[in-house]
C-alpha cells in the first residue's frame, strides 16, 4: 500500500532549465486523464518510496502543458504521457513510456536496483 505521501509536483515558478542540467533527476510526466499513466504513476510512486534519496519530480501534462513541452524541446526526447526521464550530468541518459515504466525499470535505469 502507498502510504499518503507523494512525490514532489513541479511548481510554476520552480526553474525548469536548472533542473535539466542537474546532476541527477527523475522527471516524470503524468496526466491524470489517462489509466495507462494512472498505473505508470503507482509504480512511479512506488519508486519514490522506496528509494528517498533518488532527486525526482514529477508534472501535470495538462495543467503544466507548457513546461511539459519545453521539457521535450530542451531534451530532444518526443513528448509523450506517461513518460520518465532520467537525467544524468545534465543530460537524459535513459527515458520511457506507458508500460515500461515501472519500479523495476525506474530503479535499473538510475542505478539503484
Amino acid at each position: 500500500m502507498i502510504p499518503h505521501m507523494s512525490p514532489t509536483q513541479l511548481s510554476q515558478d520552480m526553474e525548469l532549465d536548472a533542473l535539466l542540467v542537474s546532476d541527477q533527476l527523475l522527471l516524470f510526466k503524468h496526466s491524470p486523464t489517462c489509466p495507462i499513466s494512472a498505473q505508470a504513476f503507482f509504480e512511479y510512486r512506488r519508486f519514490c518510496e522506496a528509494h528517498a534519496d533518488v532527486p525526482t519530480f514529477w508534472l501535470h501534462v495538462i495543467e503544466q502543458r507548457p513546461a511539459s513541452l519545453s521539457v521535450a524541446e530542451a531534451t530532444g526526447v518526443t513528448h509523450e504521457s506517461p513518460q520518465a526521464l532520467w537525467i544524468k550530468d545534465g543530460e537524459v541518459a535513459w527515458h520511457a513510456s506507458h508500460g515500461a515504466i515501472t519500479l523495476a525499470s525506474l530503479a535499473a535505469a538510475t542505478g539503484v536496483g
